[in-house]
């Protein structure tokens, strides 16, 4: 059974990642790119955000004693398999969980309209995921 202590800590600290990047975003790609505290700070938050979902994901699946999944996009696609997320906030974490490894691991230089795509629309996923979440901790609470 899910810690729901463990996951209620765990969206909280998503609400505050979601928050600093709210708090950091410029209003166009180009004022992101000339300040490049803002970039950092919203990548690195974005970042931990996604990483913070992935978190979530692993606590359910490993509590709730579902199959484990090999992929950050595999572990959002199981928690909509069994009701957890809707399938297209699934689909929107797997993309989201893509761009985090590509923030985390350096993979390219920052790719400036990404970060500034999933700080003002991306963010909206995010969301999704944390209310999504809490309500299904709520309906199991009930239940």
């Amino acid at each position: 059974m899910v810690d729901v202590d463990v996951v209620t800590a765990k969206l909280a600290e998503l609400a505050r990642r979601i928050a600093r990047v709210r708090s950091n975003v410029r209003s166009t790609k180009e004022q992101l790119a000339a300040d490049l505290d803002a970039l950092e700070l919203v990548s690195f938050n974005l970042m931990l955000a996604v990483q913070t979902c992935v978190d979530v994901a692993s606590h359910v699946i490993a509590d709730e004693g579902l199959a484990p999944a090999p992929t950050i996009a595999d572990s959002f696609r199981r928690l909509a398999e069994h009701g957890v997320i809707s399938s297209a906030t699934a689909a929107a974490l797997a993309r989201a969980g893509a761009f985090r490894n590509v923030v985390a691991h350096g993979y390219a230089t920052i790719d400036v309209a990404a970060v500034h795509a999933a700080s003002t629309a991306g963010v909206v996923d995010l969301e999704s995921f944390q209310r999504e979440v809490a309500g299904w901790l709520t309906g199991r609470s009930r239940g």
